[in-house]
């Protein structure tokens, strides 16, 4: 085992794949995790009569009840779940259903076995306010707690990590995705502070993403930024579309304006 921290971390592994089960119970249990796993919805139910596991990890595509339907037993009347689920697999088809409850991650499938490590972490690290990483120095739960959330949604590798430096030392917590299904993905079930989006995306653009998320009852207030309005990629009838009374809006590319929009509407909630 990698971290003895981790040993008294319990992941309960829900996928009807049992040989992906198997490589991820491998996998986790090196990294230094107390593995469960179950091969159906149901058979995760009775798991968690004998086990509390600190995190579930949920493919939602599974014959029987389905990662839906265990998902509906473990949700509470306001949304929450009894216990942190990552979620493996997810459709933009589902973004009402997903939006109406309170999922602390998600992982696209074919999932890279690092990125789930990270998540993992993550979730509990925020969870519990206990860092389950055994390298750097975590923050103390005070200031894990204090952390602002932040999606950021840029293809251009170079200004994504500048960004992502500038937020992060005006603290932030970011997310980034290159696409924008991607990010609305991340936005229905991870539920950030805010929202930050580069006006040209590929797949979805930034006007459409802040009109899906305005129809949605838990996401309508979320405060978002988009940059690059006024850009040479950014077409006039995208533009045209964003109702500017919605969102902070940003003419061209400079990191100390979006941070600056970021903080000023975040302060604002």
């Amino acid at each position: 085992m990698k971290q003895d921290m981790r040993a008294k971390r319990t992941i309960l592994l829900v996928d009807d794949d049992t040989s992906l089960l198997q490589t991820l119970d491998d996998f986790l249990s090196y990294e230094g995790y107390q593995v469960e796993t179950a091969d159906s919805g149901e058979r995760a139910l009775v798991k968690l009569r004998r086990i509390k596991p600190d995190i579930i990890i949920l493919d939602m595509s599974m014959p029987g009840m389905g990662g839906i339907g265990f998902l509906d037993r473990i949700t509470q009347p306001d949304g929450s779940t009894r216990f942190p689920v990552l979620v493996l697999t997810a459709r933009a088809a589902m973004a009402e259903y997903f939006a109406s409850r309170q999922i602390d991650g998600f992982v696209s499938k074919p999932c890279n076995p690092e990125d789930l490590l990270n998540e993992v972490s993550r979730i509990i690290f925020l969870r519990s306010g206990d860092s389950a990483s055994g390298g750097n120095a975590a923050l103390d739960p005070v200031a894990a707690a204090n952390l602002r959330r932040a999606i950021l949604a840029e293809s251009d590798a170079a200004l994504s990590a500048s960004l992502s430096v500038d937020l992060q030392r005006a603290g932030f917590q970011v997310e980034v995705v290159k696409t924008g299904p991607a990010a609305l993905e991340l936005v229905i079930v991870s539920k950030p502070d805010v929202v930050i989006l580069r006006m040209a995306l590929e797949g979805m653009n930034a006007s459409e993403i802040v009109n899906t998320l305005r129809r949605l009852p838990n996401l309508r207030r979320l405060p978002v930024v988009v940059y690059g309005i006024a850009t040479p990629d950014a077409l006039i009838e995208h533009v045209a579309m964003l109702d500017l009374s919605e969102v902070a809006a940003i003419k061209d590319l400079s990191t100390d304006k979006i941070v600056n929009a970021a903080l000023a509407v975040t302060v604002k909630r």
